[in-house]
């Protein structure tokens, strides 16, 4: 009869175990993937009395963390030295750091094909770079957004193809990131952290190390239902956005003002959630979220043609914008060809520098399509990636305003003289409800 492994019954030969030196703190950990996910998990962990290495290919990422430089607008310069300098983290390129760690999570991009499948390079990259140095008594963490599936069956062989076992010779899990850029209220420490493990004790150790961390751990019993959790949440607020984008699209056909319906039904106190809709999705789950379950389940012979229609709507709202701002040009007498076209903002969401999947490529693809000559201006972006070229954003000025044949709200960041623009430009496309019904009739909102 086989016994049952328990938590820190890997190896009677090894004193110390795992979960003691993770209940000590001594347990070594390592972020592989130091972005808007990796970076703060380190700088956590960090501050709560563990020594971290974060591991990245990406030489800058790695320079600005050891000279105690932040390349996140949610982590602060201070924040990163303070832990530089008194040892409690680090940051290298060299993957053979595994070898000196006890914990790895893997926090890399899971991204689309330009056929709209999963694209696991990075996962799998890094799973193999940790499998060169993997040994006893380590815990391996995918923190990546993924289908159900990732980690037992893609993570899994690459580690035990060592020829050691998880659950006796190592453990694996998986527990989904809940980051969001720009949020002052929730961040890793009081947002709930969803866990699963590979076997038992793989998620005995999951929950031990992350109660060092956060307020509250959530268990579920396997890795495929922490794997779908993540992906729900996103599809949901993909689903959602989808609805009231439509609706948008509704109300303009029916020349009603969608923001004064939302807010009227949002004032019901039960059974109503507030969504509100905008130029397109941008970020790196909400968007590519959907395509990862509806992948995963046409390999189990099904669809998903409610979600899938979701992304079609919300795919569908760059090219809504730009025939509002053709509408709004025509009735000036002019047409898109030649006009100048000024984008206000590049970023996803207010407040943040990340550009991932932002609607504003899809806007300027459309736009420069019917010869519109188009810029933008954004203060968290002042290079644009486009392709292997970037382009920088315009200084706002009065010049600029006035010279504009139209701009476009893209991105509602806070620190904009939004009247400034009410005054100065021609026409106005607002696509995030910065202005109101009485802020002038050149002012078309969606």
């Amino acid at each position: 009869m086989k016994q049952r492994t328990t938590i820190g019954e890997v190896n009677p030969n090894i004193k110390i175990t795992l979960a003691q030196k993770i209940r000590a703190k001594t347990a070594r950990v390592g972020i592989v993937g130091l972005g808007y996910t990796g970076l703060p998990l380190a700088i956590e962990f960090a501050k709560n009395g563990f020594h971290v290495t974060g591991i990245d290919i990406n030489a800058d990422r790695v320079n600005d963390v050891q000279s105690g430089q932040s390349y996140l607008e949610d982590i602060d310069n201070d924040d990163i030295r303070k832990l530089v300098d008194n040892g409690s983290l680090r940051a290298t390129a060299d993957a053979s750091a595994v070898a000196d760690l006890d914990v790895i999570s893997m926090c890399v991009p899971t991204p689309l094909t330009k056929s709209y499948e999963p694209d696991l390079t990075f996962v799998t990259a890094a799973t193999k770079a940790v499998a060169e140095h993997l040994g006893p008594q380590k815990l391996v963490i995918l923190e990546s957004t993924t289908y159900p599936g990732t980690t037992e069956d893609v993570v899994r062989p690459i580690l035990e193809n060592t020829g050691l076992v998880v659950g006796r010779d190592f453990y694996l899990g998986y527990s989904p990131e809940r980051v969001d850029p720009g949020n002052e209220k929730y961040d890793i420490k009081n947002t709930p952290k969803i866990i699963s493990g590979c076997t038992e004790a793989c998620g005995e150790h999951m929950k031990l190390l992350y109660e060092a961390i956060v307020d509250q751990v959530v268990p579920v019993s396997s890795m495929g239902a922490g794997e779908l959790a993540k992906l729900f949440e996103n599809i949901f607020r993909n689903v959602n956005i989808a609805l009231v984008n439509e609706l948008a699209q509704i109300c303009a056909r029916l020349d009603l003002d969608v923001w004064e319906v939302i807010d009227a039904a949002a004032t019901k106190p039960f059974g109503f959630m507030k969504f509100v809709p905008g130029p397109g999705l941008g970020g790196h789950c909400i968007p590519v979220d959907p395509f990862y379950l509806s992948w995963i389940t046409r390999q189990h012979h099904m669809n998903t043609e409610f979600i899938e229609l979701a992304g079609k709507i919300n795919q569908s709202m760059p090219v809504f914008v730009v025939s509002k701002i053709a509408d709004g040009l025509n009735r000036q007498k002019k047409s898109l060809n030649s006009s100048k076209i000024l984008l206000m903002g590049a970023a996803y969401k207010k407040d943040i520098a990340d550009v991932r999947e932002s609607p504003v490529y899809r806007l300027i693809d459309l736009l420069e399509e019917k010869q519109a000559d188009v810029s933008f201006h954004d203060p968290f972006v002042p290079l644009l990636p486009m392709g292997e070229d970037a382009r920088a954003s315009k200084a706002l000025t009065d010049d600029l305003l006035v010279e504009s044949d139209c701009v476009v709200i893209v991105t509602d960041h806070s620190d904009i003289d939004y009247k400034n623009i009410a005054a100065k430009a021609k026409l106005i496309i607002d696509t995030r409800n910065v202005f109101s019904k009485t802020d002038g009739d050149h002012i078309i909102r969606i």
